[in-house]
């Protein structure tokens, strides 16, 4: 008797509810199962690859590092270069399957692959699913159904910090007994075998690190209790160089390497043993908002990725082909949005400001069917997560969740954050092509 789970974004064994359940069951053996579905790896409807190199080799190192602390639990993770539904109807049979648990997921790519896999398993085979990728738990928060969800942020996040419950994280699974351990010969691809040659990291990156959760945890020990730089994290959150401006968490947070509850419980733990204020609310403040647009996908469903967005909106929405060059390249007329164009071209990381000036620049400036932007930002970027990413694309373009629709002044910003080019000098030394 055997339970299966299937890792997709929450390779995590700390706070992670499907293991967690796998491991509560009596006499039963606990098996990891991880694919990378080479859909993830094709190319899309705008002609960008799903998965860059960037986030490519960031997923590689952090289902490596869930490897190797499952190994620790004795619980082998069986790795795979395959569709899932091609792989897991043979695992229930050979390694006699019971149940599968497995994070819930709501978007149409994921129904789908979910769907042909259950079309070919047995009916017997219970699959448990868990909403685990919340601050605040679908089951906690003060709306009695997803369509009650405000379509103004401000709303959702104030009912939500007066009424809703955050839980504690669920603690790592005791280790199972290692005469139960499951031989497993499977191996991870290489970043080759995925259709990518190596390469070095741009030493200029702002974002210089490896994926995994033993990393997450390092970089949240470093960012809040060896420089305390979470003390500040508000008023050094829109910087632009260097790895120390942000607390970049969101490339772990969107593979699921780190969960959102703890961080939320670190921070708490910070405000009694350091300092609480603004700073360190505004970190909190931001995982409500990653949180929100989880909401509104639940929502809005496919919504969310069609040209009109979830209001429904219809604009004259331009698919110039040079333009799209200039942007991609980092070409066009503004310096400050070539310079973050070229910093996620070389590193496959933006900061917050420059996405939102880059994004506001295709969409509102010269009119760009917006969906062209949120695929190349789905492509490239490292910490690319489907409802944050789309959400915030919605939201820029006029189409989604902000009440003012607001265009930036591009070179009022670069005024603002930029005023001696520090960060354009950086990254306008060459171009792309």
């Amino acid at each position: 008797m055997n339970n299966l789970v299937w890792f997709r974004n929450d390779l995590r064994i700390y706070d992670n509810q499907s293991l967690s359940k796998a491991c509560a069951v009596k006499d039963h053996k606990v098996i990891g199962l991880y694919c990378f579905d080479p859909r993830h790896f094709d190319f899309g409807p705008f002609g960008f690859k799903k998965t860059e190199k960037f986030r490519a080799k960031f997923l590689l190192e952090s289902v490596f590092d869930l490897k190797k602390n499952l190994e620790k639990l004795n619980i082998p993770l069986f790795v795979y270069q395959q569709r899932p539904e091609d792989i897991i109807p043979s695992m229930t049979s050979q390694f006699k399957i019971d149940n599968i648990f497995l994070q819930k997921e709501w978007t149409s790519e994921e129904n789908e692959v979910l769907s042909a896999v259950t079309s070919k398993l047995s009916p017997t085979i219970p699959l448990e699913e868990s909403y685990d990728q919340f601050l605040f738990h679908p089951e906690d928060i003060p709306y009695d159904h997803f369509k009650n969800i405000p379509e103004v942020f401000t709303a959702f996040r104030k009912k939500c910090e007066k009424y809703a419950k955050i839980s504690p994280c669920a603690p790592i699974p005791q280790p199972r007994s290692s005469e139960d351990v499951l031989r497993n010969t499977t191996l991870l691809p290489s970043l080759k075998d995925l259709g990518f040659q190596e390469f070095t990291l741009d030493t200029r990156s702002a974002f210089p690190f490896e994926g995994g959760e033993t990393q997450a945890l390092k970089r949240i020990h470093n960012y809040f209790w060896e420089t305390k730089n979470l003390a500040i994290y508000k008023k050094t959150r829109n910087g632009l160089v260097g790895e120390a401006y942000s607390s970049k968490l969101s490339a772990w947070l969107a593979n699921g390497s780190i969960s959102p509850r703890t961080i939320y419980w670190e921070i708490k733990r910070f405000e009694q043993e350091i300092k609480k204020n603004q700073d360190t609310y505004w970190l909190i403040f931001e995982l409500i908002w990653r949180d929100y647009f989880k909401y509104v996908s639940l929502k809005h469903g496919n919504k969310i990725f069609k040209i009109e967005g979830i209001l429904n909106k219809h604009y004259q929405w331009g698919t110039d082909k040079e333009l799209r060059k200039q942007w991609v390249s980092g070409s066009t007329k503004y310096p400050f949005v070539n310079a973050n164009m070229h910093e996620l071209a070389f590193t496959g990381w933006m900061s917050n400001r420059g996405r939102q000036n880059v994004a506001s620049f295709w969409s509102k400036e010269v009119c760009q069917d917006w969906r062209i932007g949120a695929a190349y930002f789905e492509s490239i970027l490292i910490d690319y997560d489907v409802h944050s990413n789309w959400g915030n694309w919605m939201y820029n373009s006029g189409v989604g969740n902000d009440p003012r629709d607001r265009k930036f002044n591009i070179g009022r910003q670069a005024e603002m954050y930029d005023p001696s080019g520090k960060f354009q000098k950086l990254w306008l030394q060459e171009t792309l092509f």
